[in-house]
């Protein structure tokens, strides 16, 4: 079977991946080939017969590949996905298209420079062997394959059930936010300044494109930060493996102390080039994955697409989006910055498949997820001050206990370091009261918490699907309380924490009136 483009009227017809692909599986296995066989040949001095066995080894590896290759096979039938390998046994798996939540493109480094793409159904079962893999297409026919799968998911969607009909008050998915021009700019200009906005090659309208020169907010990202550590512990597993088990002993401890000691200035300056290290690493790691950040509306779809080595394109049904996350931490609350992720029912692997946008700008990020999702401009309402005392309580109180029992044992360096920790809690407890917040916009949902990591989630209110109000014990001693809004979708609850008793109860009572009308007090006549 050829590369030649998959068109939709062929999509019953059976094909194979592109034979390109057994050029990637051999190189795939070259790894776990090199230990055992570049063992073989140096014990043995590159005899003879060592050779023959590597390359017996390496021969059987590629036909291990051509015939994983020739036996399997995929076809669209109707409304399904076939995938079919047959060896011994002939093995069929279905996917009923109405189950696809989603159709991914990810381009590897070796796959581009061959012109191939994996396409990966995302069912939204939340697990692996539930979802369809294609290793590896070309790119034109990927492409055209996601866009039947996805034509013919919305038939048999349509044919199945009823199109699900906005919230009250809300204007149909797909359809341009007030303030907004077709075009896709705003009629402020605020977001059209920092996002290059038009029409796609393909037909998709540009929602928007991260400039590059944004990069730079990478390395304020914790987990890209912590890349040279990760680094360093690969490369120790990776000795740990060829030299195997090491036996500490009381003299291999003390020879090591020793060298430590007369190599004091290289120890220093090495952790020194480390710390420096982690904004240049975090950043170029940060950079890799989100290169050319770009994210698209196309045929009831947001479409976001990024990397640099890897390239990879996810489809976020329309419709099934709920709402949004904006996500920042110390640094990037410092600059000014945020991330976004979609919240969509249904959604496997949210944590990477729903980001709408990596570190950017605060004001800018607002803006692309009111025109791609919807807007919220309700101010969020602050919460008691007996919130505040426990945000400080929950911070200072534990270092002080710390250094309480460091001083009891005459540990002074210990006693000085966490009365420092305790004085620091001062400022975390009253910064985490000042990110607490909820709000009510008549058809959206807004809750915010947390501090090294705060999140303010933005949901409908036909996202949600009950109340729990939590009091803990010292909660009823501070007459305050924890609502939870259930969520079938993203994280599935959002916590607007210690919240005044009243004001908890109003708050759910005023999205969802006619649910906890029969759990309030009824006034005496």
């Amino acid at each position: 079977m050829t590369d030649s483009p998959f068109r939709a009227e062929m999509a019953d017809v059976p094909r194979r991946v592109s034979p390109r692909v057994l050029l990637i599986h051999p190189l795939r296995m070259l790894p776990s080939l090199l230990l055992p066989f570049g063992g073989l040949l140096l014990a043995s001095g590159f005899s003879p017969t060592s050779v023959a066995v590597a390359a017996l080894g390496v021969a059987l590896s590629v036909a291990v590949a051509v015939v994983r290759w020739a036996t399997f096979t995929y076809r669209v039938s109707g409304d399904r996905l076939e995938l079919t390998r047959a060896l011994v046994s002939r093995s069929v798996r279905t996917i009923p298209l109405e189950r696809v939540r989603g159709v991914d493109i990810t381009a590897r480094p070796l796959h581009r420079l061959l012109g191939l793409a994996v396409l990966k159904i995302d069912t939204g079962a939340g697990g692996d062997s539930q979802e369809g893999e294609l290793d590896a297409l070309p790119l034109r026919e990927a492409e055209e394959l996601r866009g039947v799968l996805l034509a013919r998911r919305a038939m048999a969607v349509s044919a199945t059930q009823p199109v699900e009909a906005p919230a009250e008050g809300q204007p149909p998915h797909g359809a341009v936010p007030a303030g907004t021009s077709a075009g896709g700019t705003s009629a402020g200009g605020g977001v059209a300044q920092g996002a290059p906005r038009g029409v796609a090659p393909d037909g998709g309208r540009v929602i928007a494109r991260v400039p590059r020169s944004w990069l730079r907010y990478g390395p304020l990202s914790g987990a890209y930060l912590l890349t040279p550590f990760a680094l360093i512990a690969g490369a120790v597993g990776v000795v740990y493996q060829w030299v195997g088990e090491v036996r500490v002993t009381a003299e291999t401890a003390a020879s090591t102390l020793e060298w430590a000691r007369d190599h004091m200035i290289l120890l220093v300056a090495a952790g020194v080039l480390l710390v420096l290290a982690m904004p240049v690493a975090g950043g170029i790691t940060y950079a890799v994955f989100n290169w050319d950040f770009t994210v698209r509306s196309r045929d009831g779809y947001l479409v976001a697409e990024r990397g640099l080595l890897t390239r990879r394109v996810v489809s976020l049904e329309r419709r099934r989006i709920r709402g949004y996350e904006l996500v920042d931490g110390l640094l990037e609350r410092a600059a000014g910055v945020v991330r976004a992720w979609a919240v969509v029912t249904g959604l496997g692997d949210s944590e990477t498949r729903g980001q709408l946008l990596p570190v950017t700008p605060r004001e800018w990020a607002v803006g692309v997820v009111s025109e791609a999702i919807e807007p919220f401009d309700a101010p969020l309402r602050p919460h008691p001050p007996q919130a505040r005392r426990r945000r400080l309580f929950r911070a200072v109180a534990p270092w002080l206990v710390v250094a309480a029992a460091a001083l009891a044992l005459g540990w002074a360096v210990v006693a000085v370091a966490a009365l420092a920790l305790a004085v620091a809690g001062i400022a975390l407890g009253l910064d985490r009261y000042r990110s607490l917040g909820h709000a009510y916009d008549g058809m959206r949902v807004s809750v915010r918490q947390g501090s090294l990591r705060r999140r303010q989630a933005v949901v409908e209110r036909r996202a949600i699907v009950g109340w729990r109000l939590r009091q803990t014990v010292f909660q009823r001693m501070s007459g305050v309380l924890t609502v939870i809004a259930g969520v079938g979708a993203g994280s599935g609850g959002y916590h607007a924490i210690d919240t005044g008793e009243s004001q908890g109860v109003e708050f759910a009572a005023e999205v969802t009136p006619d649910w906890l009308r029969l759990f309030l007090a009824s006034p005496r006549p």
